[in-house]
């Protein structure tokens, strides 16, 4: 009889609240009988059980809080008594106690250890030394911002140097992530791994070769084949450098350890329980160790396959099955091995990789797709029955949502495996799933029982489907395919797919809007609080800022609206593939001094940048740094210039030809109402980016008939073209009306707009919005000339806001010192220049360099098919 089957007052002890453990008491308190159990839980960490997962959105303006995992409130209602700070130092498994850090004593009836894992740090020389740091905590992070911002080998002072140069060992995916947050900080760089790629454990020879290229585009020095050899230190103890096997050595300020993981389970040792040869609690199919008043999940265990899983999703399916188990619901669903697929996103590149990746299975063949000049990458293993084994994706995952079930799944396929390496507008596109393909591997999740929550338990959304099943509540890579699932079925039923902008709000892009302006909220919290629910998303929270800020909300880096920005708001600059920004001061209608460009000039010259003249009719400037932002945009705002909101989704320019002015043909003054036009709409914010023109004569030299607005001169006045794009699917402008004097004309550009602004969807050009706006052309025309919605009056107000309350974000950003402290920069001290940037000649001018390319304009080739056991897919 297993102790938990006393009829005395039962005392369950959690050793260790992370994600796993969190996930635990989740289970633990949904079985019968657990309200009779006392809960006490000891944890090292001084929070509660945090997402670690996305533990690198803290340098993306994500506070502690944004990670918690512990919904307020939860410990209380179950009775649940958490300890932090307070760590089990010692198991007596005679007594059944447990004694804690601080000399607590509890005693258990049943304990379950949760201890999770220790990042492995190489005994190399110097390893300990000042300087040297983990990536696993919150307070790891705490500690490598604060040894970024501490000057090096000195004690804090205003002006001495910042770290430059950081160097993270390991290439994997924790590496990864961690060389993520050194680059996000600012600092120039270095990867260092031992294995001949990055990932080598997800991905093959191939996806770590595009692998390791793009993460190199963005600035960051990659090391393969290469063994950290010693720590050197300066002479009071600090980081200097780290000397790689072979003599190299590379200079650094401070270095981040993310060479692996091993298993904390030290607790079993010391108590006499089994661990594996390579450590972990050797756990049966139930989670029990071989003390039946004990079990282990998660990280510390090592699984009944021998294996120890270092992934959130196996984690928590024996977190669950411990749940039964310790409950007697023994069913057969004990845990006898896990799906190690991932995917995510590191240093911005999509990665993902299925099943056998490897292709280990005997007979096994690949079929496989890479496009260099797109940077995808795309292989999949096939056995030798026609199965799905598994596959690597680099670049676009955008197939591995259905991929991955095929895979999971084990029957031959269905359709061509050359149909589905290919890219969707390739000749790829959707494969049907069988229902016991598993969906959400965090939680074993088949999509038959996601059709069957919306089928029999009355779920409608995918909230609901959520709550239900804990689909898609893990890691987050499912949520795609869940949604598409959830949408087909309720199709099916007849019913409407929901419609709201995401599960925190049931209302679309367009509800929102008018939620906010018809109620004058003006903050996120107060709108989620009131017609939303949980703590937002990366999909509603910069849709809530473009809708505030389009009604005039304040400036988009003041208190909470700057935490909703996505990272080109964030630092009021487009963020370049090489990690540096652009700076686009703004030229209405391309007109400028010779002095503006003298300035201009002149900036580009001191600071290195590269100067481009656009389509646009404006200069950008490329190559800069966060912490030499302000200093540019001081110089360009004393000089008259003001944000071209080049990073915003706002209007852009109002491109113009020279007019009647100085053209021949020219019948109307193209340029003057260019600047005008340019001058009203800007900074204003819309769904999507906003492109117009203006063209002095029906020859078109401002292609206006391209752009989301353009006007066109007559000799009787303008002609207004709408719905243009000139983007990835062109639209033909439709002409809206003619011969428009230029009061009716900016009247009805402006209720256009506004019209726009408030009915369009989220990311929604202005060409779509048009094509599923009911009524099409005609309706529109009623409604901004005819007022046949009777809110003409509405939408006039709201343009004269716009324009009332306009001001230049960087203009206000330079006066105001709390905006200004974001942009600190760890790379360099004032003058001097980044040293993860290098620059090659480029037709008399320097950009950028790309690492490996040299200068040199890559140029691409046919693909090439070749035929054999490898079906490869080639353009260069």
């Amino acid at each position: 009889m297993t102790p938990w089957t006393h009829d005395r007052p039962r005392d369950l002890v959690l050793v260790g609240h992370g994600m796993v453990g969190q996930r635990f008491l989740e289970a633990w308190v949904e079985q019968p009988g657990a309200t009779a159990w006392r809960v006490t839980v000891l944890a090292e960490e001084p929070r509660p059980a945090y997402d670690r997962v996305h533990l690198s959105s803290l340098f993306d303006g994500r506070t502690a809080e944004d990670l918690s995992l512990c919904p307020p409130g939860f410990l209380a209602e179950h009775g649940i008594d958490l300890r932090l700070g307070d760590p089990v130092t010692a198991v007596d498994r005679d007594a059944r106690t447990v004694t804690t850090r601080s000399g607590h004593r509890l005693r258990y009836d049943a304990l379950v250890l949760a201890t999770g894992s220790a990042p492995f740090v190489p005994p190399v020389p110097g390893h300990d030394a000042d300087g040297c740091h983990v990536y696993r905590t919150i307070e790891d992070l705490a500690a490598i911002r604060a040894d970024a911002e501490r000057p090096a080998g000195a004690p804090e002072t205003a002006d001495a140097a910042q770290a430059a140069t950081g160097v993270v060992v390991g290439g994997g995916l924790l590496g990864l992530e961690a060389a993520g947050a050194l680059r996000a900080m600012g600092l120039n760089t270095h990867v260092v791994e031992f294995a001949p790629r990055l990932m080598a454990v997800q991905v093959d020879e191939g996806g770590g070769a595009l692998l390791r290229r793009k993460i190199e585009d963005l600035g960051v020095t990659v090391h393969t084949g290469a063994a950290a050899q010693a720590v050197a230190t300066t002479p009071d103890g600090r980081v200097r450098a780290l000397s790689l096997a072979g003599g190299t050595e590379l200079p650094a300020d401070l270095v981040v350890f993310s060479a692996g993981i091993r298993p904390r389970d030290q607790l079993a040792r010391d108590c006499g329980l089994p661990v594996g040869v390579r450590g972990g609690i050797v756990v049966d199919e139930r989670c029990r160790t071989a003390d039946e008043a004990v079990l282990a999940i998660g990280e510390c265990a090592q699984a009944a396959d021998g294996r120890v899983y270092g992934l959130v999703g196996p984690g928590y399916q024996m977190a669950e099955t411990a749940a039964r188990e310790l409950a007697g619901q023994r069913d057969d669903r004990g845990f006898t091995g896990a799906d190690t697929s991932t995917k995510l996103k590191l240093l911005g590149v999509d990665v993902a990789s299925f099943g056998d990746p490897h292709g280990t299975a005997e007979g096994a063949l690949d079929v496989l797709y890479s496009d260099n000049r797109r940077g995808v990458y795309r292989k999949l293993v096939i056995g030798s029955d026609g199965a799905l084994l598994g596959g690597v994706l680099v670049g676009d995952t955008d197939a591995y949502g259905t991929l991955r079930p095929l895979a999971a799944s084990g029957k031959p396929l269905t359709e061509a495996p050359e149909r589905l390496v290919l890219p969707a507008g390739f000749g790829g596109g959707p494969v049907a799933l069988p229902d016991e393909a598993v969906l959400c591997s965090c939680h074993n999740v088949t999509q038959g029982a996601v059709r069957a929550a919306v089928r029999d338990q009355d779920c409608d959304s995918v909230a609901a489907v959520k709550k239900c099943t804990r689909a898609g509540t893990g890691c987050g890579s499912c949520l795609k395919q869940l949604t598409s699932v959830v949408n087909e079925e309720l199709a099916a039923g007849g019913a409407a797919p929901p419609t709201g902008l995401c599960e925190h709000f049931s209302y679309g892009r367009a509800e929102l809007y008018e939620i906010v302006r018809v109620t004058g909220i003006t903050g996120f919290s107060d709108l989620l609080d009131r017609h939303g629910r949980g703590e937002g998303c990366d999909v509603c929270k910069p849709v809530v800022a473009s809708i505030l800020a389009s009604l005039g909300g304040g400036h988009i880096l003041d208190g909470e609206q700057a935490a909703l920005q996505d990272t080109n708001d964030h630092f009021l600059a487009n963020l370049q593939r090489n990690g540096s920004y652009s700076v686009v001061p703004r030229i209405p209608g391309g007109e400028i001094t010779p002095d503006g460009l003298i300035t201009i000039g002149e900036i580009a010259r001191d600071h290195g940048l590269y100067t481009k003249i656009t389509g646009g009719q404006r200069i950008d400037l490329f190559g800069a740094s966060v912490d030499q932002l302000p200093v540019i945009w001081q110089r360009l705002v004393d000089a008259g210039f003001e944000s071209g909101h080049a990073y915003g989704k706002a209007l852009r320019t109002v491109k113009s030809c020279v007019g009647e002015t100085w053209c021949r043909y020219g019948v109307q003054d193209s340029v003057a109402l260019a600047i005008e036009l340019e001058l009203r709409y800007r900074g204003l914010r819309s769904p999507h980016k906003l492109k117009s023109a203006v063209s002095g004569c029906a020859r078109e030299c401002a292609e206006a008939q391209s752009k989301d607005f353009g006007v066109i001169a007559t000799s009787a006045g303008w002609n207004l073209y709408v719905g243009g794009n000139g983007g990835m699917t062109p639209r033909h402008a439709d002409l809206l009306a003619a011969d428009l004097d230029r009061e009716t004309l900016i009247r009805t550009i402006d209720r256009y707009l506004m019209f726009y602004i408030r009915t369009a969807d989220r990311l929604e050009r202005t060409s779509v919005w048009l094509d599923r706006l009911e009524g099409g052309l005609d309706h529109l025309r009623a409604v901004v000339l005819d007022d046949s919605l009777g809110i003409a009056d509405e939408l006039d107000a709201l343009m004269e806001r716009h324009v009332g309350v306009y001001q230049d974000e960087w203009a206000a950003t330079l006066a105001d010192p709390d905006r200004l402290r974001r942009f600190a920069s760890f790379v360099n001290a004032p003058g001097t220049p980044d040293p993860a940037v290098t620059f090659v000649p480029e037709r008399g001018q320097i950009r950028p360099a790309r690492p490996g390319e040299n200068g040199r304009i890559l140029t691409a080739t046919a693909p090439v098919m070749v035929a054999g056991p490898r079906l490869e897919v080639v353009t260069s």
